[in-house]
C-alpha cells in the first residue's frame, strides 16, 4: 500500500493506479455482486492466470478496497467481498457500464 505522499497528485491517477488494471476492474465488477470464492474468480475471468489473481487481490486487500475472509471450517473456505471504501466504487463502475453500453449501441465502426 501507497502511503500518501507516494500517490500521483492527480485524483484521476491515483484512482488508475489502484483499480487501472484490466483483471481488477472485472474481479470488482464480480465482487460488486456478492462475495466470491477464489476459484470462482479464476473461472469467471477467462485468461487470468493464478499468480494475476493472487497479486491483483493480495494488492486490492492491502489497498483496502476488499477483505478477505478467512472461516474456520476443513477444509478452510476464503470469500473475497468490496470493503466499506470498495463499495464507493460502485457508480465508477455503473457510469463505465452505461458509458460502454451507450458506446456499443450508438458507435459507427469502420
Amino acid at each position: 500500500m501507497l502511503t500518501k505522499d507516494e500517490l500521483p497528485e492527480c485524483p484521476v491517477a491515483t484512482t488508475v493506479s489502484l483499480i487501472g488494471s484490466k483483471w481488477k476492474l472485472l474481479i470488482i465488477r464480480n465482487l460488486l455482486e456478492r462475495p466470491w470464492r477464489f476459484n470462482e474468480l479464476k473461472k469467471s475471468l477467462a485468461g487470468i492466470s493464478q499468480k494475476v489473481l493472487t497479486d491483483s487481490l493480495r494488492s486490492m486487500e492491502n489497498d483496502g478496497i476488499i477483505t478477505r475472509t478467512v472461516y474456520p471450517e476443513v477444509p478452510p473456505r476464503v470469500e473475497y467481498a468490496l470493503s466499506e471504501l470498495g463499495e464507493t466504487m460502485r457508480p465508477i463502475l455503473d457510469s463505465m457500464k452505461e458509458w460502454g453500453t451507450n458506446y456499443k449501441k450508438n458507435a459507427t465502426f469502420q
